[in-house]
């Protein structure tokens, strides 16, 4: 049975973009739920409501009526699982009665990667709402593989000889588009969305320099090296430890496993890196 009109967050960015362009392209009704109206995306069967990830008079009011939502993680933040308690807490009050949470893999308390733990409390949260939920734990986006690389081709990070399944922002849309139209089957779920396999560093380098024709390599760093080359970005040091564990959890070997979900959910294989850098941009 569809469901009538998802409330879309993120609908501005990449994957909830992707998200929102699908629904509309088979012409079903939307809220587009964002922090600026004027950069909502103008599609065919969407309104848009401006929200922040907060609990208040106003984000419920934009959330009401609505029977399902699909969540985005707030932007990288020391406050973040604030944001998203928050936001659940107004998705109960609004009545929402399914949250679909695009999470990431391997989250867990202690999770290496440090953003993970985020999500794992959040997911906790969600479980205690009262809300139905699914968890779309992804794996690391196979669309930003390319941009791990440096102006100088080079990958660096202390990712030793670990290995990722990184997976297509297209495939967790089209995941995801399954389920809010059709969310019941779905509820209490957890899908694990991988690519169709786990490749070292060395071998996503490979890919990309076929792919490019511009020559990419490795680099494994130690953990004082990895600090030293993001000394330039002057970021805080919770965020530059973010980004050094996301080559820590691939060398932890905590995103290697492939799963079996994307297939199993629409019905066609995961989208590989090396078929994704040859579509058209």
């Amino acid at each position: 049975m569809s469901n009538p009109e998802p409330g879309i967050t993120g609908a501005t960015g990449n994957l909830g973009g992707r998200v929102a362009r699908r629904l509309a392209e088979a012409g079903i009704p939307q809220r587009l739920l964002v922090r600026d109206l004027a950069r909502a995306p103008q599609l065919p069967h969407a309104r848009a409501a401006a929200i922040t990830y907060a609990d208040t008079p106003a984000v419920r009011e934009a959330l009401s009526g609505l029977e399902t939502l699909f969540m985005v993680s707030a932007m990288e933040s020391q406050t973040r699982v604030e944001e998203h308690t928050g936001f659940i807490d107004a998705a109960v009050a609004a009545g929402v009665h399914h949250l679909v949470y695009v999470s990431f893999a391997g989250a867990a308390p202690d999770a290496t990667f440090t953003h993970a733990r985020d999500h794992w409390h959040t997911e906790q949260y969600l479980r205690a709402s009262g809300l139905n939920f699914t968890f779309l734990r992804d794996n690391l986006y196979a669309d930003f593989m390319p941009q791990l690389a440096g102006e100088d081709g080079v990958i660096r990070g202390p990712g030793g000889d670990g290995r990722v399944a990184a997976v297509a922002q297209d495939d967790i849309a089209e995941v995801a588009v399954r389920i809010l139209t059709d969310p019941a089957p779905h509820a209490g779920q957890t899908y694990d969305l991988t690519g169709p396999e786990a490749l070292s560093l060395t071998e996503v380098a490979s890919i990309l320099t076929k792919a490019t024709g511009r020559p990419v390599s490795y680099q494994n760093e130690t953990m004082d090296e990895a600090r030293a080359s993001r000394a330039v970005y002057n970021a805080p040091e919770w965020l530059v430890d973010a980004w050094i564990s996301t080559y820590t959890a691939i060398a932890a070997g905590e995103v290697a496993t492939v799963s079996n979900a994307i297939p199993e959910l629409t019905g066609h294989p995961a989208t590989s890196l090396e078929e994704l850098l040859r579509r058209p941009v």
